[in-house]
Protein backbone atom coordinates (compact mmCIF):
# COMPACT_ATOMS: atom_id res chain seq x y z
CA UNK A 1 0.00 0.00 0.00
CA UNK A 2 1.01 3.61 -1.02
CA UNK A 3 0.76 6.65 1.16
CA UNK A 4 -0.22 9.89 -0.12
CA UNK A 5 1.19 12.89 0.17
CA UNK A 6 0.51 15.81 2.48
CA UNK A 7 -1.25 17.63 -0.56
CA UNK A 8 -3.08 14.41 -1.40
CA UNK A 9 -4.21 14.24 2.33
CA UNK A 10 -5.31 17.73 2.24
CA UNK A 11 -7.25 17.33 -0.81
CA UNK A 12 -8.59 13.97 0.70
CA UNK A 13 -10.27 15.70 3.50
CA UNK A 14 -11.03 18.71 1.80
CA UNK A 15 -13.50 16.87 -0.58
CA UNK A 16 -14.45 14.55 2.62
CA UNK A 17 -15.68 17.27 4.44
CA UNK A 18 -17.20 19.33 1.37
CA UNK A 19 -19.44 16.03 0.75
CA UNK A 20 -19.98 15.03 4.14
CA UNK A 21 -21.54 18.99 4.29
CA UNK A 22 -23.50 18.27 1.76
CA UNK A 23 -24.75 15.06 2.52
CA UNK A 24 -24.91 14.45 6.20
CA UNK A 25 -25.86 17.09 7.71
CA UNK A 26 -28.02 16.67 10.90
CA UNK A 27 -31.37 16.71 9.18
CA UNK A 28 -29.57 13.72 7.31
CA UNK A 29 -28.29 12.10 10.25
CA UNK A 30 -31.60 12.06 11.88
CA UNK A 31 -33.25 10.97 8.82
CA UNK A 32 -30.95 7.85 8.22
CA UNK A 33 -31.54 6.85 11.69
CA UNK A 34 -35.18 6.15 11.32
CA UNK A 35 -34.36 3.48 8.79
CA UNK A 36 -34.85 -0.15 9.06
CA UNK A 37 -30.73 -0.68 8.37
CA UNK A 38 -29.80 2.58 9.83
CA UNK A 39 -28.48 4.18 6.64
CA UNK A 40 -29.11 5.57 3.16
CA UNK A 41 -27.92 2.94 0.64
CA UNK A 42 -28.71 5.28 -2.19
CA UNK A 43 -26.20 6.90 -0.55
CA UNK A 44 -23.47 4.84 0.32
CA UNK A 45 -23.68 3.95 -3.77
CA UNK A 46 -22.76 7.35 -4.49
CA UNK A 47 -20.02 7.36 -1.79
CA UNK A 48 -18.62 4.60 -3.78
CA UNK A 49 -19.08 5.93 -7.47
CA UNK A 50 -18.17 9.31 -6.96
CA UNK A 51 -15.52 8.84 -4.16
CA UNK A 52 -14.67 5.48 -4.33
CA UNK A 53 -14.05 5.51 -0.31
CA UNK A 54 -14.73 1.82 0.09
CA UNK A 55 -11.66 1.39 -1.48
CA UNK A 56 -9.61 3.76 -0.32
CA UNK A 57 -7.36 0.77 1.47
CA UNK A 58 -7.79 -2.20 -0.89
CA UNK A 59 -5.35 -2.82 -3.38
CA UNK A 60 -5.64 -1.41 -6.59
CA UNK A 61 -5.38 -5.35 -8.05
CA UNK A 62 -8.97 -5.63 -6.29
CA UNK A 63 -10.48 -2.81 -7.29
CA UNK A 64 -9.12 -0.09 -4.77
CA UNK A 65 -7.10 3.39 -5.17
CA UNK A 66 -4.49 1.27 -2.91
CA UNK A 67 -3.79 3.89 -0.59
CA UNK A 68 -3.14 3.09 3.13
CA UNK A 69 -4.82 3.01 6.38
CA UNK A 70 -3.52 6.68 7.30
CA UNK A 71 -5.90 7.89 4.24
CA UNK A 72 -8.86 5.86 5.60
CA UNK A 73 -8.05 7.18 9.12
CA UNK A 74 -8.93 11.02 7.26
CA UNK A 75 -11.92 9.62 6.25
CA UNK A 76 -13.37 8.58 9.42
CA UNK A 77 -12.06 11.94 10.94
CA UNK A 78 -14.58 13.22 8.83
CA UNK A 79 -17.35 10.95 8.80
CA UNK A 80 -17.35 11.27 12.56
CA UNK A 81 -17.57 14.55 12.52
CA UNK A 82 -20.30 14.01 10.54
CA UNK A 83 -21.81 11.64 12.17
CA UNK A 84 -22.09 10.13 8.82
CA UNK A 85 -24.78 6.70 8.89
CA UNK A 86 -23.20 4.00 7.00
CA UNK A 87 -21.25 0.61 7.49
CA UNK A 88 -18.28 1.83 6.52
CA UNK A 89 -16.24 0.76 9.61
CA UNK A 90 -17.94 -2.89 10.06
CA UNK A 91 -17.03 -3.60 6.29
CA UNK A 92 -13.93 -1.65 5.05
CA UNK A 93 -12.35 -1.53 8.85
CA UNK A 94 -13.09 -4.69 10.32
CA UNK A 95 -14.49 -7.13 7.93
CA UNK A 96 -12.46 -6.34 4.93
CA UNK A 97 -9.39 -5.84 7.42
CA UNK A 98 -9.98 -9.94 8.20
CA UNK A 99 -9.90 -10.44 4.78
CA UNK A 100 -6.74 -7.74 3.11
CA UNK A 101 -4.78 -8.88 6.49
CA UNK A 102 -5.63 -12.99 6.33
CA UNK A 103 -7.75 -14.03 3.33
CA UNK A 104 -5.85 -15.81 0.32
CA UNK A 105 -5.95 -14.16 -2.87
CA UNK A 106 -8.93 -16.74 -4.59
CA UNK A 107 -10.29 -15.12 -1.14
CA UNK A 108 -9.47 -11.58 -1.99
CA UNK A 109 -10.21 -11.66 -5.60
CA UNK A 110 -14.34 -12.80 -4.46
CA UNK A 111 -14.15 -10.47 -1.57
CA UNK A 112 -12.57 -7.03 -1.90
CA UNK A 113 -13.18 -6.31 -5.83
CA UNK A 114 -17.52 -6.23 -4.42
CA UNK A 115 -16.72 -4.16 -1.67
CA UNK A 116 -14.49 -1.52 -2.80
CA UNK A 117 -17.40 -1.21 -5.50
CA UNK A 118 -20.39 -0.23 -2.78
CA UNK A 119 -22.14 -3.60 -3.71
CA UNK A 120 -21.18 -6.22 -0.88
CA UNK A 121 -21.41 -4.94 2.58
CA UNK A 122 -19.75 -6.55 5.52
CA UNK A 123 -19.51 -7.75 9.58
CA UNK A 124 -17.22 -9.31 11.87
CA UNK A 125 -18.98 -11.21 14.30
CA UNK A 126 -16.37 -11.95 16.88
CA UNK A 127 -17.65 -10.80 20.59
CA UNK A 128 -20.26 -13.33 22.61
CA UNK A 129 -22.91 -12.82 24.95
CA UNK A 130 -20.87 -12.61 29.00
CA UNK A 131 -17.85 -13.38 27.97
CA UNK A 132 -14.39 -12.05 26.37
CA UNK A 133 -13.64 -15.39 24.89
CA UNK A 134 -14.72 -16.84 21.62
CA UNK A 135 -17.23 -20.01 22.11
CA UNK A 136 -19.19 -20.34 19.05
CA UNK A 137 -17.23 -23.74 18.02
CA UNK A 138 -16.41 -24.88 13.92
CA UNK A 139 -16.79 -29.18 14.28
CA UNK A 140 -15.37 -30.68 11.47
CA UNK A 141 -17.55 -32.31 9.34
CA UNK A 142 -15.43 -33.94 6.39
CA UNK A 143 -14.86 -31.59 3.74
CA UNK A 144 -16.86 -29.03 6.03
CA UNK A 145 -17.19 -27.22 9.13
CA UNK A 146 -20.15 -26.73 11.25
CA UNK A 147 -20.81 -23.27 13.21
CA UNK A 148 -22.93 -23.28 16.53
CA UNK A 149 -22.96 -20.72 18.70
CA UNK A 150 -24.07 -17.21 19.52
CA UNK A 151 -22.33 -13.88 18.28
CA UNK A 152 -23.27 -10.24 19.73
CA UNK A 153 -22.38 -6.79 19.58
CA UNK A 154 -22.30 -7.02 15.41
CA UNK A 155 -22.01 -3.68 13.84
CA UNK A 156 -24.26 -3.08 11.05
CA UNK A 157 -24.66 -7.53 11.47
CA UNK A 158 -28.08 -7.07 10.31
CA UNK A 159 -27.97 -5.39 6.89
CA UNK A 160 -24.21 -6.97 6.09
CA UNK A 161 -24.10 -8.79 3.37
CA UNK A 162 -20.73 -10.68 4.06
CA UNK A 163 -19.88 -12.44 7.73
CA UNK A 164 -16.97 -13.18 9.12
CA UNK A 165 -17.75 -15.14 11.50
CA UNK A 166 -14.39 -15.92 14.66
CA UNK A 167 -15.49 -19.71 15.73
CA UNK A 168 -12.79 -22.14 17.36
CA UNK A 169 -12.09 -26.50 17.49
CA UNK A 170 -13.97 -27.86 20.04
CA UNK A 171 -11.74 -28.48 23.29
CA UNK A 172 -9.08 -25.53 22.46
CA UNK A 173 -8.73 -22.21 24.78
CA UNK A 174 -7.44 -18.85 24.68
CA UNK A 175 -5.80 -17.75 21.34
CA UNK A 176 -5.37 -21.61 19.76
CA UNK A 177 -7.59 -23.27 17.87
CA UNK A 178 -9.53 -19.83 16.44
CA UNK A 179 -10.80 -19.88 13.04
CA UNK A 180 -12.10 -17.02 10.89
CA UNK A 181 -15.35 -18.22 8.45
CA UNK A 182 -16.47 -16.18 5.45
CA UNK A 183 -20.07 -16.65 5.22
CA UNK A 184 -22.00 -15.75 1.99
CA UNK A 185 -24.92 -13.61 2.23
CA UNK A 186 -27.24 -16.41 0.82
CA UNK A 187 -25.78 -18.51 4.07
CA UNK A 188 -28.60 -21.26 5.48
CA UNK A 189 -29.27 -21.20 9.37
CA UNK A 190 -27.83 -17.70 10.05
CA UNK A 191 -30.46 -15.73 12.33
CA UNK A 192 -30.12 -11.89 12.66
CA UNK A 193 -31.58 -10.09 15.17
CA UNK A 194 -31.38 -6.28 15.86
CA UNK A 195 -30.33 -5.25 19.36
CA UNK A 196 -30.84 -2.18 20.92
CA UNK A 197 -28.55 0.37 21.31
CA UNK A 198 -28.04 3.71 23.15
CA UNK A 199 -26.28 5.04 19.96
CA UNK A 200 -29.02 4.81 17.16
CA UNK A 201 -26.46 6.05 14.42
CA UNK A 202 -24.82 2.52 14.08
CA UNK A 203 -26.73 -0.35 14.17
CA UNK A 204 -25.56 -3.97 16.91
CA UNK A 205 -27.30 -6.94 15.90
CA UNK A 206 -27.00 -10.60 17.43
CA UNK A 207 -26.00 -13.17 15.23
CA UNK A 208 -27.04 -17.40 15.66
CA UNK A 209 -25.72 -19.68 13.84
CA UNK A 210 -27.50 -23.13 14.24
CA UNK A 211 -25.84 -26.03 12.56
CA UNK A 212 -24.69 -23.40 9.80
CA UNK A 213 -22.37 -25.77 7.22
CA UNK A 214 -19.44 -23.54 5.60
CA UNK A 215 -16.80 -25.42 3.09
CA UNK A 216 -13.24 -25.40 3.54
CA UNK A 217 -12.46 -22.47 1.33
CA UNK A 218 -14.78 -20.37 3.44
CA UNK A 219 -11.64 -20.63 6.28
CA UNK A 220 -9.33 -17.31 6.28
CA UNK A 221 -5.74 -18.62 6.51
CA UNK A 222 -5.40 -21.76 8.88
CA UNK A 223 -7.83 -23.07 11.24
CA UNK A 224 -6.08 -22.51 14.64
CA UNK A 225 -4.49 -19.36 13.53
CA UNK A 226 -7.39 -17.10 13.25
CA UNK A 227 -6.32 -15.24 16.66
CA UNK A 228 -3.48 -13.15 15.10
CA UNK A 229 -5.30 -12.43 11.87
CA UNK A 230 -8.42 -11.46 14.25
CA UNK A 231 -5.82 -9.13 16.17
CA UNK A 232 -4.11 -7.90 13.68
CA UNK A 233 -7.91 -6.30 11.84
CA UNK A 234 -9.31 -5.36 15.55
CA UNK A 235 -6.34 -3.25 15.90
CA UNK A 236 -6.62 -1.53 12.66
CA UNK A 237 -10.44 -1.26 13.61
CA UNK A 238 -9.56 0.57 16.87
CA UNK A 239 -7.20 2.91 15.16
CA UNK A 240 -10.12 3.44 12.85
CA UNK A 241 -12.51 4.40 15.37
CA UNK A 242 -9.81 6.09 17.27
CA UNK A 243 -9.66 8.93 14.24
CA UNK A 244 -13.28 8.50 14.09
CA UNK A 245 -13.69 9.79 17.35
CA UNK A 246 -11.30 12.30 17.23
CA UNK A 247 -13.13 13.70 13.85
CA UNK A 248 -16.67 13.86 16.97
CA UNK A 249 -14.50 15.42 19.11
CA UNK A 250 -13.38 18.60 16.95
CA UNK A 251 -17.44 18.66 16.16
CA UNK A 252 -18.19 19.31 19.69
CA UNK A 253 -15.68 21.73 19.99
CA UNK A 254 -17.08 23.73 17.02
CA UNK A 255 -20.55 23.45 18.23
CA UNK A 256 -19.69 24.68 21.77
CA UNK A 257 -17.69 27.43 19.90
CA UNK A 258 -20.51 28.47 17.39
CA UNK A 259 -23.49 28.29 20.37
CA UNK A 260 -20.97 30.40 23.04
CA UNK A 261 -20.63 32.88 20.82
CA UNK A 262 -24.24 33.56 20.45
CA UNK A 263 -25.99 32.95 24.05
CA UNK A 264 -25.95 35.70 25.22
CA UNK A 265 -26.38 36.52 29.78
CA UNK A 266 -25.70 39.21 31.47
CA UNK A 267 -25.47 41.59 28.30
CA UNK A 268 -22.64 39.58 26.70
CA UNK A 269 -22.15 36.76 25.20
CA UNK A 270 -20.76 33.84 27.58
CA UNK A 271 -18.15 33.34 25.56
CA UNK A 272 -16.68 36.05 26.29
CA UNK A 273 -16.81 34.88 30.16
CA UNK A 274 -13.39 33.20 31.32
CA UNK A 275 -14.34 30.64 33.11
CA UNK A 276 -15.67 29.24 29.48
CA UNK A 277 -12.93 30.41 27.73
CA UNK A 278 -11.02 27.72 30.15
CA UNK A 279 -13.40 24.88 29.06
CA UNK A 280 -13.30 25.44 25.74
CA UNK A 281 -9.34 25.64 25.44
CA UNK A 282 -8.47 22.15 27.42
CA UNK A 283 -11.65 20.90 25.16
CA UNK A 284 -9.30 22.44 22.23
CA UNK A 285 -6.51 20.68 23.89
CA UNK A 286 -8.03 17.22 23.86
CA UNK A 287 -9.27 17.97 20.42
CA UNK A 288 -5.96 17.91 18.79
CA UNK A 289 -4.36 15.34 20.77
CA UNK A 290 -6.98 12.48 19.78
CA UNK A 291 -6.55 13.88 16.34
CA UNK A 292 -2.71 13.30 16.52
CA UNK A 293 -2.94 9.86 18.10
CA UNK A 294 -5.11 8.63 16.06
CA UNK A 295 -3.19 9.78 13.00
CA UNK A 296 0.22 8.24 14.15
CA UNK A 297 -1.46 4.61 15.05
CA UNK A 298 -2.79 5.12 11.37
CA UNK A 299 0.30 6.10 9.70
CA UNK A 300 2.38 3.14 11.95
CA UNK A 301 -0.29 0.25 10.51
CA UNK A 302 0.82 1.22 7.06
CA UNK A 303 4.39 1.55 8.16
CA UNK A 304 4.50 -1.58 9.74
CA UNK A 305 5.55 -0.53 13.35
CA UNK A 306 6.59 -3.48 15.48
CA UNK A 307 4.62 -0.94 17.89
CA UNK A 308 1.51 -0.73 16.14
CA UNK A 309 -0.48 -2.91 18.72
CA UNK A 310 0.58 -0.70 21.70
CA UNK A 311 0.07 2.66 19.66
CA UNK A 312 -3.32 1.44 18.13
CA UNK A 313 -4.78 1.13 22.46
CA UNK A 314 -2.82 4.15 23.22
CA UNK A 315 -4.58 5.44 20.51
CA UNK A 316 -8.40 4.40 21.50
CA UNK A 317 -7.90 4.55 24.91
CA UNK A 318 -7.22 8.08 24.57
CA UNK A 319 -9.77 9.04 21.81
CA UNK A 320 -12.56 7.39 23.95
CA UNK A 321 -11.85 9.83 26.77
CA UNK A 322 -11.60 12.93 24.95
CA UNK A 323 -14.75 12.30 22.92
CA UNK A 324 -16.26 11.35 25.88
CA UNK A 325 -14.96 14.55 27.77
CA UNK A 326 -15.75 17.19 24.98
CA UNK A 327 -19.39 15.98 24.45
CA UNK A 328 -20.23 16.14 28.12
CA UNK A 329 -18.84 19.51 28.04
CA UNK A 330 -20.64 20.48 25.09
CA UNK A 331 -23.84 19.21 26.88
CA UNK A 332 -23.27 21.51 29.67
CA UNK A 333 -22.27 24.11 27.99
CA UNK A 334 -25.28 24.62 25.82
CA UNK A 335 -26.79 24.61 29.58
CA UNK A 336 -30.66 22.90 29.71
CA UNK A 337 -31.14 22.98 25.78
CA UNK A 338 -28.17 20.08 25.55
CA UNK A 339 -30.46 17.74 26.54
CA UNK A 340 -33.32 18.25 24.11
CA UNK A 341 -33.78 16.64 21.17
CA UNK A 342 -33.48 19.43 18.70
CA UNK A 343 -30.24 19.85 19.87
CA UNK A 344 -27.44 18.24 18.31
CA UNK A 345 -24.86 17.86 21.36
CA UNK A 346 -26.99 14.55 22.68
CA UNK A 347 -26.26 12.90 19.44
CA UNK A 348 -22.50 13.03 19.90
CA UNK A 349 -22.79 12.60 23.66
CA UNK A 350 -24.75 8.89 23.00
CA UNK A 351 -22.17 8.17 19.80
CA UNK A 352 -18.86 9.06 22.13
CA UNK A 353 -20.53 6.85 25.29
CA UNK A 354 -21.35 3.88 22.80
CA UNK A 355 -17.70 3.98 20.75
CA UNK A 356 -16.02 4.37 23.93
CA UNK A 357 -17.03 0.55 24.92
CA UNK A 358 -16.77 -0.53 21.50
CA UNK A 359 -13.58 -3.01 20.18
CA UNK A 360 -12.60 -2.50 23.96
CA UNK A 361 -13.24 0.79 26.39
CA UNK A 362 -10.13 2.86 27.86
CA UNK A 363 -9.65 0.75 30.54
CA UNK A 364 -9.12 -2.18 28.81
CA UNK A 365 -6.36 -0.63 26.54
CA UNK A 366 -4.63 0.84 29.05
CA UNK A 367 -4.12 -2.63 30.68
CA UNK A 368 -2.91 -3.71 27.26
CA UNK A 369 -0.45 -1.31 27.41
CA UNK A 370 0.93 -1.78 30.57
CA UNK A 371 1.24 -5.90 30.28
CA UNK A 372 3.04 -4.50 26.55
CA UNK A 373 5.51 -2.48 27.92
CA UNK A 374 6.46 -4.39 31.28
Amino acid sequence: MASASSEDRALIRESARAFLADNSPSAAVRKSMETEHGYDPALWERVAGELAWQGVAIDEAHGGLGLGWGELAILMEEMGASLFCSPFLATICLAGAVIREGGSDAQKSQWLPTIASGTLTAALAYAEPGTNDIRTEARTDGDSFVLHGTKRYVVDGQSAGLLIVAARKPGSTGQSGVGLFALPPDTKGVGRKALPTLDQTRRQAEVTLNGVRVSRDALIGEMGGGWQILSRALDLGAVALAAEQAGGARRCLELTVDYVKERVQFGRPIGSFQAIKHRCADMMVQVESAANAARYAADAADAGDAEFPLLASMAKAYCSDAFYACAADTIQLHGGVGFTWEYDPHLYFKRARASASLLGDANYHRERIAAGIL
